[in-house]
């Protein structure tokens, strides 16, 4: 690892830790632990955070902030409404495909770490509703009620959040992100008339 100062370093401590964590969970894991796969001191680490419960806080944090601007930036780049809502929704799923099933396990079971998922799952929840908004707007989409459509799609986020959605239709919360956007962009796109 490159000797890096001030908050480039604290910037790829984050990211590296992200990718560990991402790959096996948290919980399992102390601060000695971290240290050493991140072949830093511990006093490193509690530069980034006063205890090991803020620095999962904060990784989970730095996870989804980084997440967000990437959806948002492939979102971004789309105009048409039915590519925005599939875009948005696939790049989700990208975004939570490197996360393991440990991961997912060790964010439900840690309350700070799950407030975190919450706040972003209701804030995509919401996007996808502003994206469903628009498109019926435009004509794209049927005349639907699209707070409903919010609402529907803001449960089935929190089922996969909260690890329901994994135990239930096995499905892990990258793929429930991909199937949840097929399902909704074939229940909102026109159909031709007979």
């Amino acid at each position: 690892m490159t000797q890096v100062r001030g908050p480039a370093r604290r910037i790829e401590l984050f990211d590296e830790l992200v990718a560990l964590l991402l790959a096996d969970g948290f919980a399992h894991l102390t601060l000695d632990d971290l240290a050493a796969r991140l072949r830093c001191s511990k006093r490193t680490l509690y530069g980034l955070a006063g205890s090991k419960e803020q620095l999962v806080r904060a990784v989970v944090v730095h996870f989804f902030r980084g997440a967000t601007e990437r959806v948002e930036a492939a979102v971004g780049s789309v105009v048409e409404p039915t590519a925005q809502v599939g875009t948005y929704l696939r790049a989700v799923a990208d975004e939570l495909a490197p996360a393991s099933a440990a991961f997912f396990d060790d964010v439900a079971a840690f309350p700070p770490a799950a407030e975190v998922y919450e706040r972003n799952t209701r804030a995509a929840a919401l996007r996808v509703q502003q994206l469903v908004d628009a498109g019926v707007a435009d004509g794209v989409f049927r005349a639907v009620h699209t707070g409903f459509v919010g609402d529907v799609v803001s449960a089935v986020m929190v089922r996969i959040q909260q690890r329901r959605v994994a135990a239930e239709a096995g499905l892990p919360d990258a793929q429930a992100y991909a199937a949840l956007s097929d399902l909704l962009l074939h229940g909102l796109t026109r159909t031709s008339e007979p």
